[in-house]
């Protein structure tokens, strides 16, 4: 027990809660939940989700929405799950004593799996905006949703780039362990096999590591003609950056946890011409809507805002159509769901995957990460703005 103490210390310091707008009479408070790493290292992915779900509330809210036949306002209870497995299901824990009507998060993973159990145990809805390993919706749970892609689509779409348009013959492969980092880089893996691309080893790391030398040195005997690297943008660019003080000139590649500003920030020079995907379409496609409130009121977004934004609001129009805030009566509608939002249409599939997700590929070119194709259903298309 005494163990525990400090972890649910640091619950009780961190958590967050919006407050509503003023309420008129006989109004009911809906609590809307969500957590992600808001500390550490892959903080500024945390928070740029979190102003993603607070801003569909803010809209909700002030259109003063009736559900009911009563007024409701949304409240925001936001939690630090410092991208942490544990810490996420006490997080989760934490969530269903409040009886929050529903979850937008997590952001890993493997933080997202676990937690999903406490919530589909409760009857609570969980919808993620970034969360892409496959067995977050193999598991036959009910109400678990996501609004990205899936690894077994972002895999072979980065795979087919790197055998196609890079023309690699040979691939050195890490990752750092956890659910997501591992799980796209075995998804990466297989779709290179199946192409007829030499594997030239396959290394593991953490995603608290910050010393990749040795590892490095290992692939860089092998002279790969990309590094394939299964993990965020905080790990990510630290090894490319290490990568090019060795010497080494082999083209790296990653998914969409390292496919981030921050990531060509930590990178610096050593990330130009490196290759990357994300599960979903870029903020650059985002609508015209979302990306001028969100920028007014928060700035540009990190990454995954514009998906947790239409998470959020996927949960609102459930409850809209059911007339309801129960999710026992809320969460058969969200299967039904067809929405135009901030990242295309949504609609979801009996598991809770997103419908026709699209891919894309990003490089860094003159310090930046852009856009230059979109896959879907396995065809590449130059990405236009």
């Amino acid at each position: 027990m005494s163990t525990l103490t400090p972890i649910l210390f640091v619950l009780a310091a961190c958590g967050k809660t919006e407050p509503p707008p003023p309420q008129a009479p006989g109004t009911v408070t809906v609590l809307i939940a969500h957590a992600g790493p808001l500390t550490g290292s892959i903080a500024h992915q945390g928070k740029d989700d979190e102003n993603g779900v607070a801003l569909a509330l803010e809209q909700a809210n002030a259109k003063k929405p009736v559900i009911g036949g009563k007024p409701v306002v949304f409240k925001l209870l936001s939690e630090d799950d410092q991208g942490d497995p544990k810490l996420g299901t006490l997080v989760a824990q934490k969530f269903v004593d409040a009886k929050v009507a529903a979850v937008i998060g997590h952001l890993n993973s493997g933080v997202t799996i676990p937690a999903s159990e406490i919530y589909a145990k409760a009857g609570i809805p969980v919808i993620s905006g970034s969360a892409t390993n496959p067995d977050l919706t193999e598991r036959k749970l009910n109400g678990v949703f996501r609004t990205v892609g899936r690894d077994d689509q972002q895999g072979p779409a980065i795979a087919a780039y790197i055998s196609g348009e890079l023309k690699a013959k040979t691939v050195a492969i890490v990752d750092d362990k956890t659910s997501y980092g591992e799980g796209l880089a075995t998804e990466v893996e297989k779709s290179l096999r199946k192409s007829g691309v030499t594997l030239v080893g396959r290394e593991r790391t953490t995603d608290k590591e910050t010393d990749f030398k040795a590892i490095l040195t290992r692939m860089k005997s092998r002279n790969p003609d990309v590094v394939f690297h299964g993990g965020m943008d905080a790990t990510g660019g630290l090894m490319l950056k290490q990568a090019r003080e060795l010497g080494m000139k082999s083209v790296f590649a990653f998914g969409d946890g390292a496919c981030t500003e921050e990531m060509a920030m930590l990178a610096g020079p050593a990330g130009e011409g490196l290759a990357c995907s994300q599960a979903g379409l870029p903020a650059e496609a985002a609508s015209k809507e979302f990306l001028e409130a969100f920028t007014k009121k928060y700035g540009p977004t990190k990454l995954y805002a514009p998906f947790f934004y239409d998470a959020t609001n996927v949960v609102l129009e459930a409850m809209k159509k059911a007339d309801s805030v129960d999710p026992a009566r809320f969460v058969p509608e969200m299967y039904k769901v067809s929405l135009s939002g901030a990242t295309g249409k949504l609609e979801f599939d009996a598991k809770g995957d997103r419908k026709d997700a699209e891919m894309t590929i990003f490089r860094m070119q003159g310090g930046k990460i852009v856009p230059v194709a979109v896959v879907k259903a396995g065809v590449s298309t130059p990405f236009t703005r």
